[in-house]
């Protein structure tokens, strides 16, 4: 007992004038390790009597149990004042400029989505997301294309080999037209949305991607025509091009979720090898160019969604995000948008500080 108490008073002592971790490690097996003396006393209980073992084995567990706490608390000390010293080592030089900092920028598509929501914002439009892997319902069958249109064949669409619990097919959805059947059937009517996003195709060339971004609106309300559906557009696209002589053509077309449908055409003219938006497209030296798809929206459209047709009325419009950020900022692949060249993003990007507010212009650039 007088050496075990004798011992474990060298070694807190030991253990307290330890002046690195090193020398703490070394005490640490000297006592506690698998040689260490305190382990060694603790393997002779098992050949001791029962009475010498109740009177030995409080004094052995009582001195491993104080080394080991020196220890503990040691070595936080020698830990912390590391770190201070570390500290008082290492500076920073807040001085140095910012422009030394690398800097990232916001990708088009991001900053054209922002514009479109600032845009819209103002015109009263809520943003309305949805799921990106959609069934076929919500994808094809609610916006009236029947088992045998053309969108549903395997070369347009991705689908997924599994079905839903229903029987539905999964796929990904071609289009944020899915977003205005939810957004009717959670929210009913009046609804005024507009809903951006990824959708994605098996397409791919100069003008084509199999991942591409739409933004489609949608207007419910009571007594609404296309006199409604083209003024929005003809707003928003002076607002977005931020030029007042922006002259809409609609061209009657057909699309299944639309009744009666128009494409939307747009005068432009070709300035400096590129395509520049603004000025009728009848006149001289201009032409058409056509940027989307709308019209009212079909009366099936909205029996699946839940509401009378006889009661409300509305219009739907879809446009190309992808395609209407290449004709403002003029570039001429759509590929380069997802390469992720630091050199383009670097050209085309945006300050992350320049977002878009209609008093400053939505397209300003910082």
């Amino acid at each position: 007992m007088t050496d075990i108490t004798s011992q474990t008073e060298a070694a807190l002592a030991a253990i307290a004038a330890a002046t690195s971790l090193d020398a703490l490690e070394a005490e640490r097996l000297e006592t506690l390790g698998k040689k260490g003396w305190v382990s060694l006393a603790l393997k002779t209980l098992g050949g001791m009597s029962p009475e010498e073992r109740t009177a030995a084995a409080p004094a052995i567990q009582s001195a491993r149990a104080s080394i080991a706490e020196a220890l503990d608390a040691k070595k936080a000390a020698l830990e912390s004042a590391a770190l201070e010293e570390q500290l008082a080592r290492e500076t920073v030089d807040l001085t140095l400029p910012a422009a030394a900092a690398p800097k990232g920028s916001v990708h088009p598509v991001s900053q054209v989505m922002d514009e479109l929501a600032e845009i819209f914002a103002d015109l009263g439009f809520a943003v309305a997301t949805g799921p990106e892997i959609e069934d076929d319902w919500h994808n094809f069958t609610a916006l009236n294309m029947d088992e045998t249109h053309p969108a549903r064949a395997m070369h347009d669409t991705f689908y997924f080999p599994d079905k839903t619990g229903e029987g539905k097919d999964i796929l990904l959805r071609t289009h944020t037209s899915p977003v205005q059947i939810r957004s009717m059937l959670d929210q009913g009517a009046p609804i005024r949305i507009i809903a951006p996003g990824r959708v994605y195709r098996s397409d791919s060339d100069a003008t084509h991607t199999p991942m591409f971004h739409q933004v489609e609106g949608l207007v419910i309300d009571r007594d609404i025509h296309l006199g409604h559906l083209k003024w929005t557009l003809e707003t928003f696209f002076k607002a977005f091009f931020e030029r007042e002589d922006i002259v809409l053509r609609l061209r009657p077309s057909y699309f299944p979720f639309t009744e009666p449908s128009v494409e939307v055409d747009v005068g432009y003219s070709t300035e400096g090898g590129r395509r520049v938006v603004g000025g009728h497209g009848d006149a001289p030296g201009h032409a058409w160019m056509e940027l989307g798809g709308s019209g009212m929206v079909n009366a099936r459209v909205l029996e699946f969604a839940g509401l009378d047709p006889k009661e409300w009325q509305g219009f739907a419009f879809g446009l190309g995000i992808d395609r209407i950020a290449m004709l403002k900022y003029g570039m001429n692949d759509l590929r380069a948008f997802f390469d992720g060249d630091p050199r383009w993003l670097a050209h085309y990007g945006f300050s992350p500080f320049d977002q878009p507010t209609l008093s400053a212009g939505v397209g300003a650039r910082a």
